[in-house]
């Protein structure tokens, strides 16, 4: 890649990018090791040098993972080529399927949260050895 002489006027710093976005300089670095992000043009000095886009691409992966996306299913959604190039129904089949994958841990979390509010009401409050709540966590029970 072409060096850049001067970040200032050209770019910016990872530490900048990761104070824009919000995202860890070792999750960019990831990022670009995975090729979710593309690697940036280097001063003469080595450094990276993000610009405008940059942001956005990795504001997009950053919103895709706290929504629940799999990094598989956000690197589906980016190779679309963006709003311009995407069809809906390509982006329409990601998201259904996250769709779905939400419903079953919602149904699963339903089951759960019933589990533990009767399990918690069993609770007497003595010892350990008589916790349900433990009980029904404890992995070696099979």
């Amino acid at each position: 890649m072409p060096a850049i002489r001067n970040a200032r006027t050209e770019g910016f710093t990872i530490g900048k990018l990761s104070d824009l976005t919000g995202v860890n300089i070792e999750t960019i670095r990831y990022y670009e090791k995975i090729k979710m992000l593309q690697a940036p043009p280097r001063t003469e000095g080595g450094h990276r040098v993000y610009r405008p886009a940059d942001t956005r691409v990795l504001a997009f992966i950053r919103r895709a993972r706290e929504l629940g996306f799999s990094l598989d299913e956000i690197r589906a959604l980016l190779d679309l080529g963006g709003q311009d190039k995407a069809s809906c129904a390509d982006v329409r089949k990601v998201a259904s399927r996250h769709l779905d994958a939400i419903r079953a841990k919602i149904g699963d979390l339903k089951q759960l949260e019933g589990l533990l509010a009767k399990t918690i009401a069993r609770c007497s409050g003595n010892r350990v050895p008589d916790c349900p709540v433990l009980y029904i966590l404890d992995v070696r029970r099979s």
